[in-house]
């Protein structure tokens, strides 16, 4: 990691800018440890009886299903034992955005996006995983990614 310090007197208060390739959990954590924030903690999610932690940038969606919140991950689906509505605070303000009343996407393992004529999005996630934002969060979505 490189470091440049710059002296500019012309300035009331200390500017940092963090530049990185590309959005990584490294550079969340250092973020919020230059804001003074505590760094994320992974979620605890489970297979069967066994609780496993998963960082959050590992995480590509929560959904609801029979009466259950799960968490999709690269290697594989875990129970959760929050609700939608818990995750969704608990995120707010990272790259986990709610895109149906059912789910919640993480956006930086968004593969790919259609904008159908219908005015709904489709979202593919990395592995294939197909989501598709309901016309109520639409607008929210646009925004969110700039569109």
């Amino acid at each position: 990691m490189k470091v440049e310090i710059q002296i500019d007197p012309e300035l009331e208060e200390p500017v940092l800018i963090l530049r990185a390739p590309s959005a990584t959990e490294e550079v969340e954590q250092l973020a919020a440890r230059l804001r003074g924030e505590a760094p994320p903690q992974p979620f605890t999610v489970y297979a069967g009886r066994e609780a496993v932690r998963v960082s959050r940038s590992m995480a590509l969606r929560f959904y609801a299903e029979d009466k259950g919140v799960f968490c999709q991950t690269g290697r594989g689906v875990f129970a959760v034992r929050q609700r939608l509505y818990e995750l969704e605070e608990e995120l707010a303000g990272t790259r986990f955005v709610r895109v149906s009343n059912s789910e919640i996407v993480n956006l930086d393992r968004v593969a790919g996006l259609d904008l159908t004529l219908a005015g709904t999005i489709k979202m593919t996630l990395e592995g294939g995983t197909v989501c598709w934002v309901s016309r109520r969060y639409v607008k929210k979505i646009k925004q969110v990614l700039g569109l």
